[in-house]
């Protein structure tokens, strides 16, 4: 299972955080006060939070930001995972993804199919890379935040986790850009 290598230097990364919802405010956003808090324990940055509509649009236009911002090497959504009508979080990061992840949306079920049961299939949980900044979109319950970072992201984003993680790989992640050596 996962192993971390304390000979290795841990790397801090940038991440933004975005929540997904009608109705949440920054005075009761509990699943985005949970994910900053996990991932400021970690170790790591919340390079900005945002609460914004449930809009595919609007959605897309601040991933497109976020993923031209050299600062942002992370995004994570939660919210607007579901199958209701005001559920797009995926549709928006389909219009923004470059290559899917498609084992983190897989692991998130399994995980969570652990915690209730068959409920799982109603989540849409997504991965990808788009422009060299890695997107995770979560759904909005506080405990789906938890499941997500605690038993997947965090690991994931550890340079010493063992025997590979997502952090290694940040500097190849448009090498498909760079001109090929002669």
């Amino acid at each position: 299972m996962a192993r971390l290598d304390d000979s290795r230097p841990f790397i801090a990364v940038n991440i933004a955080v975005m929540t997904v919802s009608d109705t949440r405010t920054a005075a009761n956003d509990t699943s985005g006060d949970a994910l900053a808090e996990r991932i400021a324990k970690s170790g790591h940055r919340v390079a900005e939070r945002v609460i914004e509509k449930d809009d595919a649009s609007a959605i897309e236009a601040h991933l497109r930001r976020w993923i031209a911002d050299p600062a942002v090497d992370v995004v994570i959504t939660t919210g607007g995972t579901g199958v209701t009508g005001r559920d797009v979080t995926p549709e928006a990061f389909d219009r923004v993804l470059d290559k899917r992840i498609e084992g983190f949306g897989e692991l998130f079920r399994m995980l969570s199919y652990q915690k209730i049961g068959t409920s799982t299939i109603q989540s849409r949980a997504i991965g990808g890379v788009a422009g060299g900044t890695y997107l995770f979109a979560l759904p909005g319950s506080t405990g789906a935040v938890k499941d997500g970072w605690d038993d997947i992201l965090v690991y994931q984003l550890d340079n010493r986790h063992r025997p590979c993680n997502l952090v290694e790989l940040m500097p190849r992640l448009q090498e498909h850009l760079k001109p090929a050596a002669e």
